[in-house]
């Protein structure tokens, strides 16, 4: 069972997960990171290390964040095919910290124009 980045990420974009990713599964937006759910092994090693708490095992995602499995898959696909696989760790976007305890939705989360 694949994990899922969750709501919590968007406008952080924290990149620890991806320095302990075995398999680089992660793939970046411009606000936000997504698991590829076929790549990903299962390892949970990027679970304790995420400063906001933004990814779960698909089984374990609250209610209200499970539509992003979907969007994980979906994102993860579009950003593989454009080659932003992300896969060492990065600075966190720009006041992420002041932006962790703001209210997001999976509307705040921005795509690459393509």
């Amino acid at each position: 069972m694949p994990y899922v980045v969750a709501e919590p990420c968007i406008n952080c974009k924290y990149t620890d997960c991806v320095e302990v990713c075995p398999v680089d599964c992660f793939y970046e937006g411009p606000n936000f990171l997504a698991i590829q759910p076929d790549e990903c092994i299962d390892c949970n090693a990027c679970v304790p290390v995420c400063p906001v708490e933004a990814i779960y095992p698909e089984d374990q995602l609250p209610e209200e964040w499970e539509h992003y499995t979907q969007w994980n898959e979906y994102l993860a696909n579009q950003w593989r095919d454009l080659g932003y696989n992300v896969t060492e760790k990065t600075g966190p976007l720009d006041d992420a910290e002041a932006r962790e305890d703001a209210e997001k939705s999976e509307e705040d989360i921005l795509t690459w124009d393509v």
